[in-house]
């Protein structure tokens, strides 16, 4: 690799850089091929699982003692635990269900960790303010009367997929996750705390203090007046000796759980449904040693959902990441060069993996998608939920893969890459853009319904996964000529903010959304010195620290002053130097040698460290999708800590994305001023 001349990153440094970072990715592969880094969420997993023990009778020390102590060791200074790093506020949620679930593992209430905790609950509103997910664990453990938390009855199971509110209008993960909650919701379920180990403590005006989650809305001509009086109806259904149809309801709710168990044991790929699922199960009379329970608590064993660390803590993930990890680390390689040492033999080993990954049955997506399968799914077990995310970047990689193949090697990814273009093609919104699991799952009546208080219940197109989506068919061979893009197009210039940038869905939050878009364009061959396209590069420049370095707090999903405003991360400083290295303009070498030179700066070991977050599961606002954040908005109830958010770290962030944007830049600083 030929070195770049530039007055402010020394070409040996640029050279040791990279080449570190590819030693390190070499080490970090698995024998299978696969890469995968650790899916930082927040404290709740661990709770969740350790009341989950608690209500299936499982006695293990081990990994009770475990769970606490991670749960211990994450607690804020004030007291409270939060949804991301370093959050201006703690989460009421998180820290109600840290408190049951310490309490429940037998930690005293004059334990000071929990005492700390009890005085910021009982400050910050108390448990009469947490969300519906929050009340039904505490209805779990006898800690919340089922009476007073929504009803989501079994009977919805029933409608059919054509009728305006059914399971498959909700996203993939809230149709998984309330499947077993409907059991739930019927049976009222109850496995009481012992009786030194109750919240009595957190209700110090007695529980007849606790208040209905539901509140009667001011107007009565609404969709949530609509929907509070169908919820009181239930309620009084629920107590009614004689429900038609209820058995049969639970029965097929039963089935759909177990139809939908994926081959590790888990659900869905995330916790919610696999927690949940395990709990219903029970409740219905499963044993833990039927072959069902007993796969799904296997599960926790497993190394993509579970890890110990050195001083005893035990972490379990809220999802996992080895198809996108993958798919990214080899991006990252490709730019580096095929011929680079070591490169070719990591390559080929990850396309293998890629290949065999590929999801070749049909999933809920089907039920809207009427298309063969062909898509990638984000975690090593997931056949029910491919996305179009990953499929697109898989794209992206393989196709890239091609001219360094043999004849035998192209056939398989022709035919793999065949396959995916018709499977995302399928899954195009009716308004040009691509969501993640589903297509036009944009029905904003079900938003209203009282159970989906807790973050995103739907999965609208955002722009971040339709830039993606462009990138892989430009990729192929694909021009703006094609329809489909032609409207994709359409889509994103729609999207575009007054200020320059893009929101984005499934990262933090703008410097994500605006560098997907500047890459696709360029991959498309689009004019990138448009002016819609120079006042995006702009902002980025704009937004630039006096480190060098760019960043972005998850804030920025409530607060637009955040935006592209943070402390600066090695993955998003790789995103905003990909922006302005896409536009192939030579008038932002100055910001890109800045930026440069802080990843070289902070590189450790070969690769960066991260304890940002930035990364996305919900922005919090119930509907998924971007919005202005006016007062009138129809956004859940939170702040700048996120309440309803769900926001993540994948810790190889930190490292494919820098080696992307150090590779890009050689060729970048090498054109001339």
């Amino acid at each position: 690799m030929a070195g770049v001349a530039c007055k402010s990153v020394e070409p040996d440094k640029l050279d040791q850089s990279i080449h570190e970072a590819v030693e390190w990715l070499k080490n970090a592969q698995k024998p299978e091929g696969y890469w995968m880094g650790w899916l930082e969420s927040n404290s709740c997993m661990e709770a969740e699982w350790l009341l989950a023990l608690h209500f299936l009778s499982i006695d293990d020390p081990v990994k009770r003692q475990g769970l606490v102590k991670t749960i211990l060791n994450t607690q804020r200074s004030d007291g409270s635990w939060e949804v991301y790093y370093r959050a201006p506020e703690g989460d009421i949620n998180a820290t109600v269900e840290c408190y049951a679930a310490l309490r429940a593992a037998g930690l005293s209430a004059d334990h000071p960790a929990l005492k700390k905790a009890r005085e910021w609950i009982l400050s910050h509103g108390g448990v009469n303010s947490v969300r519906v997910f929050t009340q039904y664990w505490l209805a779990l453990i006898g800690e919340w009367p089922w009476e007073k938390t929504p009803t989501v009855p079994p009977e919805f199971i029933f409608a059919p997929d054509w009728f305006p509110i059914n399971i498959y209008e909700f996203a993939s993960w809230a149709r998984a996750t309330l499947v077993p909650l409907m059991i739930l919701s019927a049976r009222r379920p109850v496995k009481p705390l012992p009786p030194g180990s109750r919240l009595d403590e957190l209700f110090p005006d007695g529980r007849e203090g606790i208040k209905p989650s539901l509140r009667k809305p001011a107007s009565f001509l609404s969709w949530d007046s609509f929907f509070y009086w169908v919820d009181r109806l239930l309620r009084y259904y629920a107590s009614f000796p004689f429900k038609p149809g209820r058995e049969i309801a639970i029965k097929l709710c039963l089935e759909w759980i177990i139809k939908h168990q994926e081959i590790d044991g888990a659900w869905g790929g995330i916790q919610p449904p696999w927690v949940y699922g395990l709990i219903a199960l029970y409740v219905e009379g499963f044993t833990l040693d039927h072959p069902v329970m007993a796969k799904g608590l296997k599960a926790l064993e497993e190394p993509h959902w579970s890890y110990w660390r050195d001083d005893g803590s035990w972490h379990v993930q809220a999802s996992n990441s080895p198809v996108w990890d993958t798919v990214l680390a080899m991006v990252a390689l490709l730019d580096v060069g095929f011929d680079y040492p070591g490169v070719a033999q990591m390559l080929k080993s990850a396309m293998d993996w890629v290949i065999e990954n590929q999801v070749m049955e049909k999933g809920d997506w089907y039920y809207k998608a009427k298309a063969e399968p062909g898509g990638w799914a984000f975690e090593m077990a997931n056949r029910w939920y491919p996305d179009v995310d990953d499929t697109a970047v898989a794209m992206i990689a393989l196709a890239r893969m091609l001219p360094y193949l043999g004849a035998s090697e192209a056939n398989n990814v022709h035919r793999a890459l065949i396959k995916a273009e018709r499977w995302v093609r399928a899954l195009q919104s009716s308004n040009g853009g691509w969501a993640a699991f589903d297509k036009d799952n944009t029905n904003r009546l079900i938003t209203h319904i009282p159970f989906c208080d807790f973050g995103e219940v739907l999965d609208p197109p955002s722009v971040d996964v339709t830039a993606h989506v462009v990138e892989a068919f430009a990729t192929i061979g694909r021009t703006s000529r094609d329809p489909a893009i032609r409207r994709a197009l359409q889509y994103i210039k729609s999207e575009q903010e007054k200020c320059g940038s893009w929101f984005g869905r499934w990262g933090v939050n703008h410097i994500y959304g605006t560098s997907a878009v500047l890459q696709a364009l360029k991959a498309l061959k689009e004019d990138m010195r448009a002016p819609y396209i120079k006042k995006a590069s702009q902002w980025i420049v704009e937004h630039q620290n006096e480190d060098g370095g760019w960043g972005e707090l998850p804030a920025s999903y409530m607060d637009p002053s955040f935006w592209g405003v943070g402390p600066s991360t090695p993955s998003q400083t790789a995103w905003a130097l990909l922006a302005l290295i896409a536009t192939g303009d030579p008038c932002y070498k100055e910001a890109v040698y800045r930026g440069v030179k802080f990843l070289i700066e902070t590189q450790r070991d070969g690769t960066w460290d991260e304890p940002y977050y930035t990364a996305t599961g919900f922005p919090g606002y119930g509907h998924g999708e971007r919005t202005t954040l006016d007062k009138n908005e129809d956004t859940l109830d939170q702040g700048t800590e996120l309440s309803r958010g769900f926001m993540i770290n994948y810790n190889m962030y930190r490292h494919y994305f820098p080696l992307m944007a150090l590779a890009r830049a050689r060729s970048y600083l090498a054109i001339p001023s």
